[in-house]
């Protein structure tokens, strides 16, 4: 039987460094990843615009995840899935499991109305006023505020996450609560469902191949997607595990950021002694 690797990782904090957003010390095993034809799939809070660049920097043309598990986007010329003609967008097959941005922006207002309080999405902000509160430079927060599915918006003060969350349900949506910002999504989303749909997906291309996935994540929001991998790896920040992913007894990796994530992955994937027989044994990827 074929073995099959296939690795799902958050970008901010986990394959990128937190504060530099730099990935240069993960270049090496990407490298070795990309020439041994392991799929490497970003599972992120990102639009895609913004992901899109980093693939173009990386030279990497694997399906990616979108707007937390919101959207999944699927190369047209990738010939390792075997999907309908139908739902093409922009270059990519679409396989939505969010709402469209319209009806996010709508989901925000009624949020608005039943806590009484104003809430500033990202639809509401101009380019500078993103650029301030995230750190973004321009070009970056034009490409953050370009959304199809979901919409970040400033946490409010005056909700408990417990509160805001349960109103959220009632009304029929899905968030993901951050200290900074939250991200109104559609009952369907979910970066585990997301992973899921692909896994199920390239076992449907390969049945007699048996797949092995790799999830590697630095916070809560990523707490389904490692729920859904074989072998979940945290990636710690400067002060070590986030608190919301303490408790669990999964890999963690060495250092953070591309350095953790980089080790973390030789380890699995080449084994301790970094010899390529592995790696090999799982070549013949999806």
């Amino acid at each position: 039987m074929t073995n099959v690797l296939i690795i799902f990782t958050d970008l901010d904090g986990t394959l990128l460094d937190s504060n530099t957003y730099s990935y240069q010390k993960a270049i090496p095993v990407l490298t070795t990843l990309k020439n041994n034809q392991v799929p490497v799939i970003p599972v992120t809070s990102k639009a895609r615009l913004e992901v899109e660049t980093l693939r173009q920097s990386l030279q990497i043309n694997d399906p990616f995840i979108v707007e937390n598990g919101s959207g999944i986007f699927v190369p047209l010329d990738y010939n390792d899935l075997t999907l309908p003609k139908s739902n093409q967008c922009g270059g990519y097959y679409l396989h939505r499991l969010g709402f469209t941005y319209a009806e996010a922006r709508q989901g925000l207002e009624k949020i608005a109305t039943v806590i009484n309080e104003p809430l500033q999405g990202f639809g509401d902000m101009s380019e500078a006023e993103i650029c301030h509160l995230t750190g973004l430079s321009s070009d970056e927060a034009k490409q953050a505020k370009a959304r199809e599915f979901s919409e970040p918006f400033v946490t409010p003060k005056k909700v408990t996450p417990e509160r805001l969350n349960e109103i959220v349900q009632d009304l029929g949506y899905r968030i993901v609560v951050g200290d900074r910002f939250c991200h109104l999504i559609g009952a369907g989303a979910g970066k585990g469902k997301a992973v899921q749909w692909l896994v199920d997906s390239y076992q449907s291309a390969r049945p007699d191949a048996k797949i092995t996935t790799l999830g590697l994540g630095n916070s809560p929001n990523d707490l389904e997607m490692l729920e859904a991998v074989d072998s979940p790896v945290i990636v710690p920040g400067n002060k070590g595990i986030h608190p919301g992913l303490s408790g669990k007894e999964w890999q963690v990796a060495p250092a953070p950021g591309s350095q953790g994530w980089a080790e973390a992955v030789r380890g699995v994937v080449l084994g301790e002694q970094g010899k390529m027989g592995k790696m090999r044994e799982m070549r013949e990827s999806v």
